[in-house]
């Protein structure tokens, strides 16, 4: 499961075959940060090369093909990160707020859409917010994005840093979710285990769990089918 991803970084990574006889490569990078590679392109979301002691070197990684940006905090949104790997054909979205910071980006508000690369990916951006009394004000509704990406027939929830919505419980044939849990900011493990039985995703992958004990997970979703992978994002 861990590969050498570079001469000089190690991430966990899963392959994850579709049922267009491709496969899904997903790198585990660190916090919020992924990176998607499907059919020769890469999808990164959220790259920032410092969280806390870990330090990644992007300028040793692939090129981007496609940069999803979910919202401006420091964990998520990185302009060196970005640069090192941007390039003429490299497609950034992101939310509002953050394209302030960004050159030649794409702004998806809550509930737009778009195919790309020809119809090969689509994405849709869904609400990504706080609901529970005082901690409103991290994440207010309407501002950030979460996203749902369909590539090679399998569809994938990237929550964002979000709570469980109103939104989120409406979704409907999710693949692969990631949930975001570290209150005060996102989720407790009880609301994504509650918000995964709703939505009932194939794989969850928690993440953005910084201190959260996330081995108590797959005993609260003991009881179904959902197959749980967690995975080291320091």
């Amino acid at each position: 499961m861990i590969n050498i991803f570079s001469k000089k970084q190690k991430f966990e990574q899963d392959t994850i075959a579709l049922d267009n006889g491709k496969s899904l490569k997903i790198t585990f990078m660190q916090h919020a940060s992924l990176l998607f590679e499907y059919d020769g392109r890469n999808i990164y979301i959220d790259p920032v090369a410092e969280f806390d002691d870990f330090k990644i070197d992007f300028s040793n990684l692939p090129q981007a093909d496609l940069i999803l940006v979910t919202h401006d905090h420091h964990d998520h949104l990185d302009t060196k990160a970005i640069k090192a790997i941007n390039s003429d054909g490299t497609q950034i979205i992101c939310n509002e707020i953050s394209a302030q910071q960004l050159d030649n980006a794409t702004v998806m508000h809550n509930g737009d859409s778009l195919s790309l690369f020809d119809g090969e990916i689509a994405i849709t951006a869904v609400p990504a917010y706080n609901i529970t009394e005082g901690h409103l004000q991290f994440h207010p509704k309407g501002r950030d994005n979460g996203y749902i990406i369909t590539l090679g027939g399998t569809t994938i929830y990237i929550a964002g840093d979000s709570e469980d919505t109103d939104e989120a419980y409406a979704l409907k044939n999710i693949d692969i979710a990631f949930l975001p849990v570290n209150q005060p900011y996102t989720m407790t493990l009880q609301q994504a285990a509650k918000l995964a039985r709703a939505i009932n995703p194939h794989i969850l992958y928690p993440y953005h769990f910084t201190d959260t004990d996330i081995a108590q997970l797959p005993n609260l979703l003991k009881d179904t089918d959902i197959e749980i992978r967690l995975r080291k994002m320091p």
